[in-house]
């Protein structure tokens, strides 16, 4: 059983930022429970199309990261740390992109 921890770190390694786009709305199916709320989503969606080119690194990797969380509340994150590892490098949006 893997942790948050272990799956962040393995998210931020080698000056990873997120998954690519495509890659990270598949990541975000594997998420149980999404909702909406109003006029957003819980957990939120990931930044991808428009808002891909409008947001930070940063906030991109809070948004993982959030995404991460949730997969651990809701019993799901050995599935998501496993895509996650089988992503390869190509696959990942880095630092300064």
């Amino acid at each position: 059983m893997v942790t948050v921890e272990e799956t962040l770190a393995l998210s931020q390694s080698n000056g990873r930022v997120c998954p690519q786009p495509q890659k990270w709305n598949q990541l975000y199916e594997l998420l149980p429970g999404r909702v909406r709320v109003g006029a957003s989503w819980e957990p939120a969606l990931p930044l991808i199309l428009a808002a891909w080119w409008d947001s930070p690194d940063i906030s991109k990797m809070l948004r993982l990261r959030e995404h991460i969380e949730w997969a651990s509340r809701h019993s799901v994150l050995d599935t998501v740390h496993a895509f996650l590892v089988s992503l390869p490098e190509s696959d990942w949006h880095h630092v300064g992109e």
